[in-house]
């Protein structure tokens, strides 16, 4: 099977690394042509436009940063609504609109292919290793034959038909993001009244304060670098997803409006290339205390990928 792969940022690169691994016959396109070199480098051929990767694969995975860059993917001037359809896959990794992607989704459908939703959780370490959860939604047959190109990235967790998996991932980062910034008031909480950082996270572990975001992220604040591999941009660009699908739903939201408005406050303070975990930042600084603590924390970026 030959694997198209559209979107080669630091999660996209990764996880086009790991299917070149994989042994598949690999083509590669991202508007940033330096982008192109590491995948160059192992075996991938370069393309010159969506439309160009398409007519070359049998499979095409896009993970772009947004809706405005997957829909110019898409119905751009040469995007892959321009190429021949017919029979081919299009499973898309990018955090979207579920509205948007359906859309594309069914247009897609129309021209005789055969669109996977599979936005993917986890950081860029899952991203190197391959073991990415992934929110995969569409049609049963469509997934099986798509089934070996995307667990060369990650596991599939199935979620029902084609834009599913933008939902799951949405609120999925939802609970991560309000986690994260209540992190924050929690650690500084317990360091202002004697329980040192380190003490508090090995007791919080494994306990009913346990998550994803607390056994992972918080070595980052250990660090001092906050993780910049998830800059404040794709928060915000997240959590204004996450507002517009909860007020097409008319779901009560009032602790996903505070958690966006302490990001907004945190990129305005430190900018929004900033890492994901500044938004703890806000209470350290604000209560003048400082979290660090001495340890070998090895950053998600500096992980090994797989046979290294």
């Amino acid at each position: 099977m030959r694997v198209g792969f559209i979107g080669l940022g630091t999660m996209g690169r990764n996880a086009a690394l790991n299917v070149v691994r994989a042994g598949f016959e690999t083509v590669v396109y991202d508007v940033r042509e330096d982008a192109l070199a590491p995948l160059v480098e192992r075996g991938a051929r370069s393309a010159q436009s969506p439309a160009d990767v398409l007519d070359n694969v049998d499979i095409v995975i896009t993970m772009v940063f947004g809706p405005k860059e997957i829909e110019a993917v898409v119905r751009g001037a040469e995007g892959l609504l321009t190429a021949d359809c017919r029979g081919k896959i299009w499973v898309d990794l990018t955090t979207s609109s579920p509205r948007l992607m359906r859309e594309l989704g069914a247009e897609f459908r129309e021209r005789g292919g055969a669109p996977i939703d599979a936005p993917v959780t986890g950081s860029v370490d899952a991203a190197i290793r391959g073991d990415m959860p992934m929110f995969v939604g569409g049609d049963d047959d469509d997934v099986e034959r798509a089934r070996p190109v995307i667990e060369s990235m990650g596991e599939i967790r199935r979620v029902g038909p084609h834009g599913n998996g933008y939902v799951a991932k949405l609120v999925n980062n939802q609970l991560w993001k309000i986690h994260a910034a209540a992190i924050g008031e929690a650690m500084v909480t317990a360091k202002l009244a004697g329980l040192e950082p380190d003490v508090w996270w090995s007791v919080m572990k494994g306990g009913a304060a346990d998550s994803f975001v607390l056994q992972h992220d918080v070595p980052s604040i250990f660090a001092g670098h906050y993780d910049p591999s998830f800059p404040l941009a794709l928060c915000l660009k997240d959590l204004d997803l996450i507002a517009e699908l909860m007020a097409e739903t008319g779901t009560r939201n009032d602790l996903t409006r505070a958690t966006h408005e302490r990001f907004r406050e945190a990129a305005e303070r430190y900018g929004t290339g900033a890492g994901e975990m500044t938004v703890c930042k806000v209470i350290e600084d604000d209560a003048g205390v400082e979290l660090r603590v001495a340890g070998d924390w090895v950053a998600p970026w500096e992980v090994s990928p797989p046979g290294a």
